[in-house]
Parts: structure tokens; sequence; C-alpha cells
């Protein structure tokens, strides 16, 4: 009985998982369909018709998205944004986390503290004050702009889980890397970033879901020709309304980038979510 009961949890849980699986892609089925049909079509009907009339489905959309340079070269910001900042985070966060966890300098702990203080500040409140400052310095309205607002506020996040996953590495094995001749950076490099792979993946995925779904700084801080594909796609609401054969192509590009990134390092990002539990 105990076997059976378990079989049916099990069948109920896996019939759940599925029930919830299709309704999160449903939105996502409806969007890729709709980027494949033509205006005409989208004012005649829902997406669904496309089951009983299967020839409106065409890359008419994209090839049109393709010769867009608006959109191209905002996509093409996006990416321009989106990868330094991964990158400047996901580099500084390690070298930082590895020194607040393993390296004693004085007033350690409270930097520290501060890095974690930082994590509560709302970044409403740092738009104006660096809106000011990157105006003087002649960043506001350009990519390092932008690129620089990100870096600074996913750091704290950053090092902070960084320093924390560092933290539960064994002593013994640090030390016995120093005994046998090896140097601060080559200890980081050739064992601490291979052991914290997964800590370091479930960051990169954040920040660059994080800076590549953002709208509100790029809407602040990036001018006409640094916007990336979040700010386009909203002026071409603005402007045109429903523009549809434009928007859902380059909503539908602007989605999927992020699952590919994500279910590339899917693997990494699971051991680091479930590493805290089995320490």
């Amino acid at each position: 009985m105990n076997a059976i009961r378990r079989g049916l949890g099990n069948g109920l849980v896996q019939a759940l998982l599925v029930v919830t699986g299709l309704v999160w892609l449903t939105p996502l089925a409806g969007l890729l369909v709709s980027s494949l049909r033509s205006s005409q079509d989208t004012a005649k009907g829902g997406w669904w018709t496309v089951f009983s009339s299967p020839g409106q489905l065409s890359f008419d959309n994209y090839t049109a998205l393709l010769k867009n340079s608006g959109m191209t070269q905002s996509l093409w910001n996006t990416v321009l944004i989106s990868v330094p900042t991964t990158f400047l985070v996901v580099t500084i966060a390690a070298l930082a986390g590895y020194a607040f966890a393993w390296l004693d300098f004085p007033g350690r702990d409270s930097v520290f503290l501060v890095v974690v203080a930082l994590l509560v500040v709302p970044v409403q409140i740092g738009l104006l004050p660096v809106a000011k400052l990157f105006g003087q310095l002649g960043l506001f309205g350009t990519i390092p702009g932008v690129v620089l607002f990100h870096v600074a506020y996913g750091l704290p996040f950053g090092v902070f889980l960084l320093r924390n996953y560092f933290a539960e590495m064994p002593k013994e094995m640090l030390e016995a890397a120093r005994m046998d001749g090896g140097s601060e950076w080559r200890i980081f490099v050739q064992l601490v970033l291979p052991v914290g792979r997964p800590a370091i993946a479930s960051l990169a995925i954040f920040q660059f879901l994080w800076v590549w779904n953002d709208m509100l700084v790029a809407l602040l801080f990036a001018d006409s020709s640094s916007q990336p594909l979040t700010v386009q796609l909203q002026s071409q609401i603005r402007q045109f309304g429903s523009n549809i054969d434009v928007l859902a192509p380059g909503a539908f590009v602007s989605l999927v980038v992020p699952l590919v990134v994500f279910f590339a390092f899917q693997r990494h990002f699971v051991q680091g979510v479930m590493a805290g539990s089995v320490k």
C-alpha cells in the first residue's frame, strides 16, 4: 500500500509539474506564433487559428526586423550592455569574495558589512544623483554609463553571494596549497575558481537576466543611439500602437536569448542553488 501511495503521489506531482509547464509555455508559444503571422492575419483572429490555417506562418516579420536599423541597433546595444556588465560583476565579485573570505586585512569585516548594507539600497535612490554625476563626467546617455551603473548595483549581491560560497570551502585545502608554495593568485585561479564554478555560473545567469531585461535604468541613462531592446520595444508601442509585426518578433528575440543562456548554464545554476543545502 505504501508503494502504491508513493506511486500515486509521484504521479500527481509529475502531472502538476506538466500542467504548470504548459501554463508557463502557452504565452511563449503564442508570442512565437504571433511573430510568424502577418498583421492582417493577427487582426482577423487569435494566434490559435494557426492550427486550422498553418499557411499563415512565415518568416517575413523576422526579415523585416533584420532590415529595421533601429531594432537591430538596439539588439546590439543590449549585447554591448549585458555582456560587459556580467563579465565585470562576476570578475570583481569573485576577486572581492575571495578576499573577504580568506585574506586578512584591516577593516575586512567592517567593509563587508558595508557591502551587505548596500543590498537594501533601492536602485531608484541612486538614479538622479548618478545621472547628475554622469552628466558632469560625460557618461550620461552612453553605453559605458549604463554599464557602470549596472556594475555598481550588481556588485553588492555578487560579492555577498560569492564570499559566502567561498567561505564554505575547506580551510585545509587552501592551507595545503599555500604549504606547497602556491601564491594567492594561483590558488584563486587554479583552485577557488574551479570549485566555485556553480556559484559563479549562478551569479552570471542572474546578472545577465537582470541587465538584459532592464528598462528602468536604460530608459534614464541611455539616449536614442545607445538604448537597448527593451526601450526600443517600448518606444515602438508608443509611436505605432498596434504594429504587432514588429513588436512580436522583437519581443520573442528579447525573450529567447535569456532562455538560451539559462538552459545553457542550467546544470551549474542548479548546483549553485543547491550547494548550500548539502555542505
